[in-house]
């Protein structure tokens, strides 16, 4: 199959990730981890606004109540503007640092957030009312998490294992069970990082070094793939007006020839890395991403 594949924004972004579609305002919420930057896209005037520096972020999280729930290599906080924000946590769940490498929004309101760069990373929830919980523990890098359309399965990715997680999720008490591989991407080809869920609870993985989003379909098998222009492609979300629009964030990082150890073998340290947002438009419809439900203090 072949697509076109749109540059619609140019950010030399280091580590350019955590796309996420706001339904109500029709924009794409991007970030760039390392660079402490994030933006909003708009499909409609084309312009892509910095939002955002200061704090590495992982990623956000529209929040029903108001503004973003924003997770960092700091902690958790809730974000209206660089002006106007609070901590929700900072520090350490059950002796876990709060480094988020990625996040996703669970059915619940509450943020889910994957730790990386540490000895030993993590899978946290951090709930709207006030609590925080390990849901994974003894991992390599978290990534890309998302959910079925039927709420019954849980998806999680560890890049350093080079596999996406399936679990057994409760749609009523949200516990999750019986963690096992649900696909592993071969080493030659890169490793799996952020991921989306589409209508038809088929999993869209980006592929870093790969420079391609993989399509698998609920048992675990590629079912399709989406070649993109820059080798580090970090993560694929659903958008525009119809959901069927995915945007791909990629990354520059290593662009100086600083090798990773990741790499697959005989990958070539001149190709073009990324940095970039894309856009390919598709006969396949994404699903509204949820909403955090973090309530803003009285004084604020």
């Amino acid at each position: 199959m072949s697509y076109t594949v749109e540059k619609v924004a140019s950010e030399n972004a280091i580590v350019g990730e955590g796309p996420v579609w706001n339904t109500a305002r029709q924009i794409l919420h991007w970030t760039d981890i390392q660079g402490g930057k994030f933006w909003e896209f708009d499909p409609v005037t084309g312009i892509n606004t910095q939002m955002h520096d200061g704090d590495f972020v992982a990623g956000v999280g529209v929040n029903a109540p108001g503004g973003l729930a924003v997770g960092t290599w700091e902690g958790v906080k809730l974000w209206r503007s660089d002006d106007d924000w609070v901590w929700l946590h900072q520090g350490d769940v059950e002796g876990r640092s709060i480094k988020l490498n990625d996040v996703t929004t669970g059915p619940d309101g509450s943020l889910i957030g994957g730790t990386g760069h540490l000895d030993s990373c993590a899978l946290m929830r951090f709930k709207p009312d006030g609590t925080a919980e390990i849901l994974d523990d003894g991992l390599g890098l978290c990534n890309g998490m998302g959910f079925s359309p039927d709420l019954s399965t849980f998806y999680s990715t560890d890049s350093v294992e080079r596999v996406i997680y399936q679990w057994d999720h409760s749609p009523t008490s949200g516990e999750l069970s019986n963690r096992r591989d649900f696909t592993r991407i071969d080493s030659s080809l890169g490793i799996p990082d952020g991921m989306t869920v589409d209508a038809e609870g088929f999993v869209w993985s980006a592929v870093w070094y790969g420079g391609v989003v993989i399509r698998f379909d609920p048992d675990g098998k590629e079912e399709r793939r989406v070649e993109i222009p820059a080798a580090q492609t970090s993560s694929a979300m659903f958008g525009g007006k119809d959901l069927n629009e995915l945007y791909v964030t990629t990354a520059s990082f290593g662009s100086d020839g600083t090798k990773s150890g990741m790499e697959p073998e005989g990958f070539d340290m001149s190709t073009y890395r990324g940095g970039d947002l894309f856009r390919v438009k598709l006969d396949i419809q994404g699903k509204p991403e949820f909403q955090t439900q973090f309530k803003w203090p009285a004084s604020t």
